[in-house]
């Protein structure tokens, strides 16, 4: 019988990492959770304990603030291609390495009037992301987040499906539609990108399209606010959404001799609809290679 040693990868995970960089005016506060891993030809360390070609976990970690300290990345995904380069480039067994980064948006303070240089607040519940890949032969960098809470009490309907026997959902034609989406986008291309400013408009597409749209369905609201990101955003060759929905049941008040005009809801996280696609604009293809400036 001949066993064989398939897919493999180790890196380190969940390092967390706040960095100040201190102007003469204001502070900015950056907050990551890195994580990082390697591929590549490792296959005598895991059959017979050699680690003659592994680099400890320790130093990968220690790696990240160290080039943290050097770095003068103001985006993820230019510090996560800074860190990835530097296993690839300087680990010669390395076929592939990777990061994903997970960030948490700090914002000034702002108060009676006031804003304060060096006091911060959350500036949003959802969580930042990046992955970023780098092996011999290219760069992929993507970019989203995770966990958004949207919702709207208009524009949104759900009707015409298929009915039968166990089927208890009544039409609807105004309802509200709450879900916590996750995006992450792919970007196209060769040029120089400034991430800060695409994630940015990539969320502005989003947001817009998700308030304006007439809904017939969580499905069609998901591929137009898809749909105007990579129209509105050039630089990004696709995106994939989820967005489960979050069910407001609307609540009998007719016991207690009450009518209830699409006032009063019951909030559920559970059961769920799950509703999920890429969307992808064919001639742009996979990206690689895209600089950072």
């Amino acid at each position: 019988m001949t066993i064989m040693l398939g897919e493999n990868r180790y890196g380190k995970s969940r390092v967390r990492l706040m960095k100040v960089r201190r102007g003469d005016s204001q502070h900015e506060v950056f907050e990551w959770n890195v994580d990082v891993w390697l591929t590549g030809d490792f296959d005598s360390c895991f059959e017979d304990g050699d680690n003659s070609r592994v680099l400890p976990t320790d130093t990968m970690k220690n790696t990240v603030y160290s080039l943290a300290r050097a770095s003068s990345a103001t985006s993820m995904e230019e510090f996560g291609v800074e860190l990835v380069s530097h296993f690839i480039e300087n680990n010669s067994y390395v076929a592939t390495a990777g990061a994903r980064i997970r960030g948490t948006p700090w914002k000034h303070i702002e108060a009676g009037g006031e804003r304060f240089p060096t006091a911060f607040t959350h500036a949003s519940d959802k969580v930042d992301t990046t992955t970023v890949t780098i092996s011999r032969a290219g760069i992929t960098v993507s970019s989203g987040f995770e966990n958004l809470w949207l919702l709207k009490t208009a524009k949104s309907a759900f009707a015409g499906y298929i009915k039968d026997r166990l089927t208890t959902l009544k039409e609807t034609h105004d309802r509200l539609f709450g879900t916590l989406a996750t995006a992450e986008w792919q970007y196209g291309g060769t040029g120089p990108l400034e991430f800060n400013t695409l994630r940015q408009q990539v969320e502005t597409a989003l947001l817009k399209t998700f308030a304006e749209h007439d809904s017939l369905s969580v499905q069609q609201t998901l591929y137009a606010m898809a749909k105007a990101a990579l129209e509105d955003v050039r630089e990004i060759a696709e995106i994939h959404l989820q967005m489960p929905n979050k069910h407001c049941n609307l609540v009998d008040l007719s016991p207690f001799g009450q009518d209830n005009l699409n006032e009063i809801f019951l909030p559920t996280d559970e059961p769920h609809g799950s509703i999920e696609a890429r969307v992808y604009r064919p001639e742009a293809g996979r990206a690689e290679a895209p600089g950072v400036e």
